[in-house]
């Protein structure tokens, strides 16, 4: 770890390094702080301001006085860094940090290597995201940085020590610090800063050269003047940084041009459509970035006041639940996952409108959605889980403008493998970290069998590539495990094979796929285990009304049947009988459920289900209900770890491969909170008693998190749950209805 910053000396001090002196002397962040600036006036001001200790005019004095353990940080315009770093090379020891704020890192790092020979190791490249469309050292603000991030990108040659020590200086700051090459950081900043700028200050500058220019401005609006804010910013600051990363710029502006264009024709045309699928595309991606900018402010929020190691932890929240609580009333949870991927899958390959109500707005069913725009689907929505697709038909997908990233969601990888292995265009599929861990193999094989060339890694792992224009084949395909995931898979793509393709199941899974198929107006043989069906047919606009989803209502109906005193009605869950397993579980348990009010919507079978207390015992699950609850058993071990006697589970190796290895996941976690629990290969062996507090890792495991949530409700004392964001994934708002049905738990910034 490197030691505390002694000196801090700020090369420019303009906005940003006016900020970030003014901040490190005001929180303490170094022993002494001094600035370095070619103006007089502005050194004068630095001191009268407080934003400086110490003052110089030049720069070799300063540098001269520099030593182990001190800081030079370079904040001139980009293209005056090389100047500096010929002043700086042959006056500082290899023991002083040295780093820079230039917003283009390519310029930098090239003229590093140019003065050094080879990029130092005591030179780390960074750059704040922060600014105001205020300048100069009359504009310093030592709040800058708060909540704001800073990127660094270390180069090979970056010693550990000087990263660790500029780290720390922009955390204390009060950033959020990250990491990343400099050519990504490059390319990112091009698009998402760069890009912006360059279009104000164009706009502006168009209108400006207008006739009526000032009626024009007069009668700008509140958009007019957010948009071009960022105009008034500092025209050297930004021609400095257009030039220094002109490459990246361009590449980003010839897309842009190119949309635009696009855009341009669609308006001559009055292509309403494609004027909707833009807008549309555009105000989700916006909402969503929106919703994690507040997340990220809110989070940061609660930390206050934060120590300089809390800093920069802000990403990662964790669950704490206290002892007792009783549910009561009623609640409807979000709709199903694996309907609302699926609404959206045929809704886009159908001919017509489809009309979905109920839609889970959650991560995973979004990430669905946002492929099917990628690829020139016409989605409007979702708007309180009412969504509109204009379907281009099974042949009128388009190729996505790069890979598809479906964060954590397998049931998107699985079930688009098969559905895209049937089109024209290549196409590569990505996920997060977790799902790159997910075994693919089991839909990669039954695809290649049908003709498709579909690439893994050698391990079987994401991520997919799938290689377009193939002729499929139907196929016979019995599957080797009972996976609703594969049987979709081989279904979807068999829409695109010539002749019959058939699945057999050696268990019941779930058949959301093949009642949809139908609802779509598309034939499907079903005859016990086995669907089959045939090339030729078209899918037509459809109305759909998702369910609640009952993997979902499953947290609060154990949480009803381990807590004394409950009461609770969960309304228009789905009741499909291939996901019922955890109804019947329970039940078998000793649970005290009812299922009322029973209809069908939208070809599922739905009801309201009632769940009071009852003294649950422990039971050997049979097999046969295995696949018929595979999602559920998170909650499931919950209820078994309430109840009296030993609950055996076997035959469900699926467990071990799904967002974590659950079995194992929930054994930790059940023993750390004091409960008995022996892990098998295929299961779990589970003695009911007393649950205690303590700390789990839900290992960013949607599911894990809220189970052990649920314990909250009848352990001895409080459960901090580790690493619960992906909750998000298909429960959003799982904290506000728990709490108001009678749990008591809270989301807070993780630490350590």
């Amino acid at each position: 770890m490197a030691e505390p910053i002694n000196r801090l000396l700020v090369i420019g001090l303009g906005l940003i390094g006016g900020s970030l002196a003014l901040a490190a002397r005001n929180r303490g962040l170094c022993r002494e702080v001094w600035g370095a600036s070619r103006s007089q006036l502005t050194l004068d001001k630095a001191l009268d301001k407080g934003v400086v200790d110490r003052c110089f005019s030049s720069l070799e004095e300063a540098a001269r006085r520099l030593d182990a353990g001190d800081l030079a940080l370079i904040c001139v315009p980009t293209l005056t860094v090389p100047a500096v770093l010929e002043i700086l090379q042959p006056l500082l020891s290899a023991e002083v940090t040295v780093s820079d704020a230039a917003s283009a890192k390519g310029s930098v790092v090239e003229a590093v290597q140019a003065c050094y020979g080879a990029a130092p190791p005591q030179f780390v490249p960074g750059h704040p995201i922060a600014g105001s469309e205020r300048s100069g050292i009359d504009a310093a603000d030592a709040g800058l940085y708060d909540n704001h991030w800073v990127i660094l990108t270390p180069l090979p040659e970056t010693g550990t020590d000087h990263l660790a020590r500029v780290r720390g200086l922009w955390q204390g700051a009060g950033a959020e610090v990250a990491e990343m090459p400099v050519a990504e950081h490059d390319e990112v900043l091009a698009a998402t800063s760069h890009l912006p700028h360059l279009l104000a200050f164009l706009l502006v500058d168009t209108l400006a050269g207008m006739r009526e220019k000032e009626e024009i401005f007069r009668y700008a609006a509140g958009g007019f003047r957010d948009f071009t804010r960022i105009a008034a910013s500092d025209p050297v600051m930004w021609r400095d940084i257009i030039l220094a990363n002109k490459n990246a710029i361009l590449d980003v502006l010839e897309q842009f041009s190119a949309d635009l264009d696009t855009l341009k024709q669609s308006i001559t045309a009055e292509n309403s459509d494609n004027l909707m699928d833009v807008f549309t595309r555009a105000r989700e991606a916006r909402n969503r970035f929106g919703a994690q900018l507040e997340q990220r402010i809110s989070t940061s929020q609660q930390q206050c006041p934060m120590s300089e190691q809390q800093l920069g932890e802000s990403e990662t929240i964790c669950y704490e639940t206290s002892p007792g609580g009783v549910l009561q009333g009623e609640a409807r949870v979000p709709g199903d996952k694996s309907i609302s991927h699926r609404s959206i899958m045929l809704g886009s390959i159908a001919e017509g409108v489809t009309r979905v109500t109920g839609f889970l707005e959650g991560e995973d069913s979004l990430a669905t959605l946002r492929a099917f725009r990628a690829m020139g689907v016409t989605i409007e929505g979702p708007n309180n889980g009412e969504v509109v697709i204009h379907g281009v038909g099974l042949h009128g997908l388009q190729p996505p403008p790069g890979p598809l990233y479906l964060g954590n969601s397998g049931t998107s990888m699985r079930l688009l493998a098969g559905l895209l292995a049937g089109q024209s265009f290549d196409v590569e599929l990505r996920g997060d970290e977790s799902l790159s861990r997910r075994p693919m193999n089991r839909v990669v094989m039954p695809l290649r069998e049908m003709g498709a060339i579909v690439e893994a890694r050698e391990d079987g792992l994401p991520p997919l590539r799938i290689q377009g224009g193939q002729p499929l084949k139907g196929i016979d395909y019995t599957l080797p495990m009972a996976s609703a995931q594969v049987k979709s898979c081989v279904l979807l793509a068999g829409l695109y094979a010539a002749g019959e393709t058939v699945t057999t199941e050696p268990a019941p899974t779930r058949d959301h796929t093949e009642r949809m198929l139908q609802g779509f107006g598309y034939t499907v043989d079903r005859q016990g285990a086995m669907a089959s069906l045939q090339d030729g047919g078209v899918l037509k606009g459809a109305e759909i009304d998702i369910p609640a989803d009952i993997s979902s209502a499953a947290f609060f109906m154990v949480g009803a049947s381990i807590s004394p005193g409950s009461d609770i009605i969960l309304k228009h869950v789905g009741v499909n009988p291939t996901r019922a397993g955890v109804i019947n579980i329970l039940q078998m348990m000793g649970a005290d459920i009812e299922v009322l009010s029973q209809a069908e919507s939208g070809g599922e079978p739905v009801a309201d289900i009632r769940v009071r207390y009852a003294p649950l015992k422990g039971i050997a699950i049979p097999e046969s209900q295995v696949p018929l609850a595979i999602d559920e058993f998170p909650a499931l071990f919950v209820a078994a770890a309430c109840a009296e006697g030993n609950t055996v589970l076997t035959g469900a190796e699926e467990l071990r491969v799904k967002e974590s290895d659950r079995i194992q996941a929930m054994a930790d976690g059940l023993q750390a909170l004091g409960v008995d629990a022996s892990p098998r290969a295929d299961g779990i062996e589970i003695t009911g008693g007393g649950l205690s507090g303590g700390e789990v890792d839900s290992l960013g495991d949607h599911r894990i998190a809220m189970a052990f949530a649920v314990a909250g409700l009848r352990a001895g004392g409080s459960i901090r749950i580790k690493n619960c964001n992906n909750v998000a994934t298909s429960f959003p708002g799982f904290i506000e209805l728990a709490n108001s049905l009678g749990m008591k738990v809270s989301s807070m910034p993780q630490r350590g």
